[in-house]
């Protein structure tokens, strides 16, 4: 049953796209993070489906769309030469196999967010683009969440719609993007147009923001933890009653301490010793693996050069009680060891130009959404009013995700290429709308006609 809804409703999905083009722009969007072609087991599994929704999106804007508002961003530009920075450390890679299956993922991802800005000319296009986001991704959420509320999950164990533990479907990537997207869903909730909004609507973000924050619970990961105590932070610049928010935030934490599996508070222990935890050690010994190779290949490797990696992880064991403690330091041969971090994983794979570039595309990001934000903040024409907030909400994505990708290897995750697409378009369209009016064009002295009268 759930086989063939999917079928349909993707298919049928596609087939609106003959009316508007724009919408074969949404359904990749869709395929994308949902990946229907692997929940599926009949039609879609043996299609290349992804691809197709790709080759319509571009070829739809190519022929039919309107592009007279249509402009290229530095940040495009930038990821265009870190998509052909890739393709070339790609075909040096010391690991060819391995590091062609990662490219075959990662051109998609890059590519589109360059093609992504490109198609958004007006407001009911960046709702719908955020509205699929959201609702794609929340419909993760929503099954990981009731799942991690009757009483499933586990590190590792929390399954979804697929039974695979990659790409999103990772628990700490979907810890991260859990929480990346909450803004994004009080800003659809506010400021669409789409639904008609009201008391409905607001349940409906309430309840997906719940499911959000359900997720690092489900998937017992620290990481997520740590979002969402930075998410909570940072929203503290936008609300009207900070002390009344802090108080309620306070109090939630306080409230469901109890309720919470002591399987998940352990884990949570963890994070203020991470020498008695085996695999944050092997992440801290990763690190200082990449910073010593990439001296040596200031290039990178190529996709997975983590792969020729063999590290001595040291952790410490304590036995004992009270005062009478005894520390014991164990060691662990490990081989072949992720980086567990988009920061490190760009150093190893990339090296010092591959980074420069990742790294100038997302701190762009972050100026130009504050410069927007700053901008726009004080405008309350019905036209006017959604840009700051959608600036602001973009922003608070990416320095969630900024966070969390700290210990993931996430450096080329699509949902966020996605998030910086929206960013780049939102900044074309600033600029274009806010440009100010061209001054008229004085005729000279000489050739002004002069009434004898």
């Amino acid at each position: 049953m759930l086989d063939l809804a999917i079928t349909g409703f993707t298919l049928a999905f596609l087939a609106l796209g003959l009316r508007r083009p724009f919408v074969w722009v949404l359904a990749y969007l869709y395929i994308d993070i949902l990946t229907p072609q692997k929940i599926s087991w009949s039609l879609l599994a043996s299609l290349p489906i992804s691809l197709i929704a790709f080759v319509l999106a571009f070829g739809g804007w190519l022929v039919l769309d309107d592009k007279k508002d249509t402009r290229f961003t530095l940040r495009q530009a930038l990821m265009v030469l870190l998509l052909a920075y890739c393709g070339i450390t790609t075909t040096i890679a010391e690991f060819p196999v391995e590091a062609a299956e990662k490219w075959s993922w990662v051109w998609k991802a890059l590519l589109f967010a360059i093609f992504l800005p490109l198609t958004l000319r007006t407001r009911l296009r960046f709702e719908a683009v955020v509205t699929v986001i959201v609702l794609t991704v929340g419909s993760i959420l929503i099954t990981g969440g009731i799942k991690t509320a009757a009483g499933g999950g586990g590190y590792g164990m929390l399954r979804t719609f697929v039974p695979d533990n990659a790409g999103i479907y990772e628990g700490s990537t979907l810890s991260t993007i859990a929480i990346a997207i909450v803004p994004l869903i009080w800003w659809a909730a506010r400021f669409t147009t789409i639904f008609p909004r009201g008391k409905l609507v607001t349940m409906f973000a309430a309840a997906l923001t719940f499911a959000a924050v359900l997720i690092p619970i489900g998937t017992q990961t620290r990481t997520g933890l740590l979002c969402i105590a930075l998410l909570g932070l940072l929203s503290l610049r936008s609300v009207k009653r900070r002390f009344l928010y802090l108080g309620l935030g306070a109090l939630v934490v306080v409230a469901a301490i109890p309720f919470l599996p002591e399987s998940y508070t352990k884990r949570m222990s963890t994070i203020e010793n991470h020498q008695s935890d085996q695999s944050a050690s092997t992440r801290v010994a990763v690190w200082m693996w990449t910073l010593d190779y990439v001296k040596d290949h200031p290039f990178g490797g190529g996709f997975d050069a983590y792969r020729g990696n063999r590290l001595l992880v040291p952790t410490v064991k304590a036995e004992g009680t009270d005062n009478n403690v005894t520390l014991t330091t164990e060691y662990h041969v490990e081989e072949g060891r992720a980086y567990h971090s988009a920061y490190f994983e760009m150093l190893g794979e990339q090296g010092y130009p591959g980074f420069l570039l990742w790294a100038w595309v997302q701190l762009l990001g972050v100026w130009q959404m504050e410069r927007l934000r700053r901008r726009w903040k004080d405008r309350k024409a019905a036209h006017e009013a959604w840009v700051a907030p959608l600036a602001n909400a973009l922003q608070l994505s990416q320095l969630v995700y900024f966070l969390g990708a700290l210990f993931i290897g996430i450096a080329f995750q699509p949902v966020m290429f996605m998030i910086i697409g929206l960013q780049c378009g939102l900044w074309s369209y600033c600029r274009r709308v806010d440009a100010p009016a061209p001054r008229p064009v004085l005729a000279p002295v000489s050739q002004l006609k002069v009434n004898p009268a």
